[in-house]
């Protein structure tokens, strides 16, 4: 990636380094403090999953000489970061589990593990679920609590509702294996039909939870970040994903994924590209310019970042919705809209949105899009981002939130109570309005 600043005192992504330095989490990533877009300081690395130094402190200067102590010292502390069991003593302990009847089936909260009889005296003072049943087994995303910490893992997990569209719209598309990179619930979806005898798709986990590893086999799950493309496995699990995606009798393959949004843009689309790479090779000459097929789930105020790395990629208007995320929830749950939408390479016109939920399709843009969304004759497309009517603005020469109005001073729309030269006009980061500062795009570059 080329590190582009973020105006006065950002920081810029230089990208992953050959022989970079590692923590628990894999590869770091390389750094700079920039002012007005030029670089200034010293390069540094730091962790590629966690922005809070609270949930991974490592930090070292690009040109520090670091002593040979001090690597033992690290390698030491990067391997007892490591979980306790492999993934393969987790599917034989996971084969044991199941025989045991119901009544000493426990699972430890405090642990987040599935608990064998010989291992509850040293559990004793957690506590624990008893009596675990098959279905529970099944439904790993829903046994085990989701990790909050918005940055690195954001478990903010699809409802049934989206999970059920997206596997829908999969079928429909044609496509038999699914790459479900950090979506868990959708794996557990397909694996939960997998054993119905007309359902012949399969699906393949990439995810940095290691938890799930008790659920899954090796084929089923990779312990993965996607932050810096690093398969905790090694050559092995890189050969199952490689393997996954090597499409023969002509099962197609989809990669749908759903990263934290708090996550670096650049980094996620770096790592995708390498996924997408990989796909390419297995197949010899066979794609010739194809795209692997892929959903990127993600708010719709990212879309000029995607299409700044992806310019084959387009905004599905469906709105994806979160069973515990208090603001993204569909209808009267949720406090507002959810603003998460689905990005994808293929064809516009394929993605059929469900007309029950608000959808029509319109013949002029030729794709479906929310009901609230009218196309408009003078930009000669549906604007709205949001499911809201938006209204054209012959000033600023597109169409903008119904909520805005032309400010003469600013010379372009704004909310009505904004204050003008931008001194405070909605985000501290970019100076736009619409949006606050957690939520800005360019935030990705920091």
């Amino acid at each position: 990636e080329s590190g582009r600043g973020l105006g006065s005192g950002g920081l810029a992504l230089l990208g992953l380094v050959p022989g970079a330095p590692r923590c628990p989490h894999g590869p770091a990533l390389l750094f700079v403090k920039t002012n007005q877009g030029r670089e200034e300081g010293r390069r540094f690395y730091a962790c590629s999953a966690c922005r809070d130094r609270k949930d991974c402190n490592f930090f070292q200067w690009e040109d520090e000489k670091v002593s040979e102590t001090r690597l033992a010292v690290r390698e030491e502390y990067n391997r007892n970061h490591q979980p306790s069991f492999t993934h393969r003593q987790n599917v034989e302990r996971y084969k044991d589990f199941v025989l045991l009847p119901f009544s000493k089936r426990r699972f430890c909260q405090e642990c987040q593990q599935l608990l064998l009889p010989v291992e509850w005296e040293k559990h004793s003072a957690h506590q624990f679920l008893c009596d675990i049943s098959t279905t529970q087994l099944k439904s790993p995303s829903q046994l085990l609590y989701p990790l909050k910490n918005k940055k690195t893992n954001a478990q903010y997990l699809f409802a049934d509702r989206s999970c059920q569209f997206l596997l829908d719209l999969i079928i429909g598309l044609g496509f038999r294996r699914v790459l479900c990179v950090g979506t868990p619930r959708l794996h557990e979806m397909i694996q939960s039909k997998a054993s119905q005898e007309d359902f012949r798709i399969r699906s393949l986990l990439l995810d940095i939870d290691f938890r799930y590893s008790q659920f899954y086999t090796e084929d089923e799950f990779c312990h993965y970040n996607m932050f810096n493309h690093y398969f905790f496995g090694g050559e092995a699990a890189h050969e199952t994903c490689r393997k996954f995606l090597y499409q023969d009798n002509g099962e197609r393959v989809i990669m749908v994924t759903d990263p934290p949004f708090g996550g670096l843009v650049e980094a996620l689309a770096s790592s995708f590209k390498k996924l997408m790479a990989m796909w390419k090779e297995t197949e010899k000459g066979g794609h010739n310019n194809q795209e692997m097929p892929m959903f990127w789930i993600f708010p719709y105020f990212f879309e000029s970042r995607i299409l700044e790395f992806f310019p084959s990629f387009s905004m599905m208007d469906y709105q994806v919705d979160y069973d515990n995320h208090a603001l993204y929830k569909h209808g009267k749950t949720g406090r507002r809209q959810s603003p998460v939408r689905i990005f994808t390479n293929l064809t516009p016109s394929m993605i059929v949105l469900p007309v029950e939920e608000g959808y029509r399709f319109c013949a002029i843009c030729q794709r479906y899009v929310s009901s609230g969304n009218q196309h408009c004759e003078i930009c000669n497309s549906c604007t709205s981002k949001d499911g809201r009517r938006w209204k054209h603005c012959v000033l600023c020469k597109k169409c903008v939130k119904p909520s805005w109005f032309h400010c003469n001073s600013c010379n372009c729309c704004a909310l009505q109570n904004h204050t003008c030269e931008k001194t405070d006009a909605g985000c501290f980061v970019c100076g736009k309005a619409g949006h606050k500062r957690s939520t800005c795009p360019s935030l990705s570059h920091t």
